[in-house]
């Protein structure tokens, strides 16, 4: 499993034996992702998919939610979606930055195109994903946010 410690996203089974943080060997529930979506039934249905992959869930209808909660520096990865009124999903990811709080994101959307996916991940986002949601694609792309370094490797020796 992986684990966040004081030394970043590591392999461990239980805790961590850089840092001596017991409490992180707890493995993906101790995992935050948040899902920032003005779809509530879209929001529920990432919500339940989520917590069937065993991660703790918190959902926002709005971008400015997001950032006015307690929630923000907890999140471990960041699921939002691409169109949404006043801030769009990439405007968040840009404004996280911007603050001095990345937050690995993956963008999802109806109406995908090829330049705002570009420039998306140009940007640095994770994944670029069409909705509905394939449930395959989105592990792995949660795999890659929560644990960039295996997923660059993996991704290095394959190519």
């Amino acid at each position: 499993m992986f684990i966040l410690c004081n030394y970043g996203w590591r392999y461990a089974f239980r805790g961590c034996t850089l840092c001596s943080n017991e409490n992180v060997g707890a493995g993906l529930a101790t995992v935050l992702i948040s899902i920032i979506d003005d779809d509530q039934p879209f929001r529920e249905s990432m919500r339940r998919l989520m917590r069937s992959l065993g991660y703790r869930v918190e959902v926002f209808s709005s971008a400015a939610d997001f950032i006015a909660s307690s929630r923000l520096g907890e999140t471990a990865c960041l699921i939002a979606d691409v169109q949404m009124p006043a801030m769009t999903g990439v405007e968040l990811h840009r404004h996280l930055i911007q603050a001095g709080q990345p937050i690995p994101t993956i963008l999802v959307t109806a109406y995908p195109t090829k330049v705002e996916r570009a420039h998306a991940l140009n940007d640095g986002v994770v994944c670029y994903l069409r909705k509905p949601i394939d449930e395959q694609k989105l592990s792995g792309c949660l795999r890659a946010a929560l644990n960039p370094a295996a997923f660059y490797t993996d991704h290095m020796i394959q190519s």
